[in-house]
């Protein structure tokens, strides 16, 4: 019992070190000592064995700050492999990256709709295990999958009440089974605010909104430095905010005037769409046969090019978009607003009519101190997202992986030497 709780409390150890130098890449032993609250001996010991155990490199001498320089450890980035799965209401994409989340192999987008969609999950489930076989990697040099989706999700019990039906189980259990790779699962605008917080524009705020410009409108909260995701996990649904009255447009929700159904981007090309056939001046094309998504992406691509059609289209998204983040504002008084998901590519564009909206309809000094930013990481800050949960799980799941492992060689030699009853594995 005294070996197994050695062995239990040193990998407990090296998977917290293991997600320290994710997040902060490069790291001494006596901060690893100080964030950590153990000893440098300890601490020593452990990053020695990643070392050995092929994890952990050796990163040269920190800049010299008037005293002995200390030597900096970082993480091996072909040590183990995270995969991302970025989905919408339309479409998915899988991709798979190393420890300094840099991609590994290229991105896979496939169609898939989840509304009214039975097949969804276990298409979903054929997609992943078709990516990685496609990839090469050994499923046990995946540390987890991380998948960002829209709607109504309880992370804790991997629960998605909107979409990818499971019959009552839970998402994550039935992907790892089908997998055989630890999942997680989170809304896509909550992965897209952690990625924003660790690696993107907002890294090191403490309270930050994060508005994802999908196909929808999502939020991801950022209060006091953490994720906030509310009593039952649903907090942040900013694209359900009504901005009309009962006559407003029907919102997929059922209500009638919510920001998604005002100014979406998917509502957005509808109207592009509608105005096309009605004879609006534009270079934009489109025939009975593009769908709302081609149609989207041509617009934000034509509006950059100076469509002035188009730029009036997403000129009237973004003001509505501005009269949501007023209320918000009011609310939660918040440092920074980002701008982020495949929306950010237009940030300049809707910069414009958001500021006037809020202007118009927020207190000066609240708006004064909120500082409205534009994504860095944009499109790909799902993807990112999906791969810091799988890291934000590591030191908690995956350590049963390795205490397993550790244990079945300790019985083993036991065994095989019964004498050795004192064996220690480090």
């Amino acid at each position: 019992m005294e070996l197994r709780t050695k062995v239990v409390k040193s990998a407990e150890l090296k998977n917290i070190i293991i997600k320290c130098l994710y997040f902060d890449k490069a790291i001494s032993c006596a901060e690893l000592s100080e964030i950590l609250d153990k000893s440098i001996p300890s601490i020593s010991k452990a990053v020695n064995e990643l070392i050995e155990e092929g994890f952990v490199v050796e990163q040269g001498y920190a800049p010299s700050s008037g005293g002995r320089r200390p030597l900096m450890y970082a993480l091996r980035p072909e040590a183990m492999y995270i995969l991302t799965v970025a989905m919408d209401q339309l479409s998915t994409r899988i991709q798979m990256v190393d420890l300094l989340n840099n991609p590994v192999s290229e991105v896979v987008m496939t169609e898939l709709k989840l509304l009214n969609n039975p097949q969804s999950l276990p298409r979903l489930v054929d997609y992943i295990n078709d990516y990685i076989i496609s990839t090469g990697i050994s499923k046990d040099k995946i540390a987890g999958i991380g998948i960002g989706m829209p709607g109504f999700i309880n992370a804790r019990e991997g629960i998605n009440y909107t979409y990818l039906d499971a019959g009552g189980q839970s998402l994550t259990q039935v992907i790892t089974a089908k997998t055989g790779i630890p999942t997680y699962i989170e809304n896509d605008s909550s992965l897209i605010a952690l990625a924003e917080q660790k690696f993107g524009i907002a890294k090191a705020k403490k309270d930050v909104m994060v508005i994802n410009l999908g196909w929808g409108i999502g939020l991801g909260m950022i209060v006091n430095g953490e994720l906030y995701r509310g009593h039952d996990g649903f907090a942040g649904e900013l694209s359900h905010i009504p901005l009309s009255e009962g006559d407003g447009t029907l919102c997929t929700c059922g209500k009638r005037g919510c920001l998604e159904a005002e100014a979406s981007m998917l509502v957005v090309a509808e109207k592009a769409i509608r105005g096309i056939k009605k004879g609006h001046i534009s270079s934009l094309k489109h025939t009975d046969k593009d769908h709302s998504k081609v149609v989207g992406n041509a617009i934000m691509e034509a509006a950059n090019r100076g469509d002035q059609f188009a730029i009036e289209l997403l000129s009237d998204a973004g003001y509505k978009i501005g009269n949501a983040l007023a209320i918000l504002i009011h609310i939660m008084n918040p440092e920074s607003i980002v701008l982020s998901g495949r929306g950010a590519m237009v940030g300049k564009i809707l910069m414009a009519p958001i500021q006037q909206a809020l202007n118009k309809f927020c207190i000066p000094r609240l708006v004064n101190s909120t500082q409205l930013l534009i994504s860095d990481l944009g499109f790909n800050a799902e993807l990112t997202g999906a791969a810091v949960l799988v890291m934000e799980n590591f030191d908690k799941e995956n350590k049963t992986q390795l205490i397993t492992t550790k244990q079945a060689i300790m019985e083993k030699a036991t065994k095989t030497n019964p004498k050795k009853k004192s064996l220690t594995l480090n």
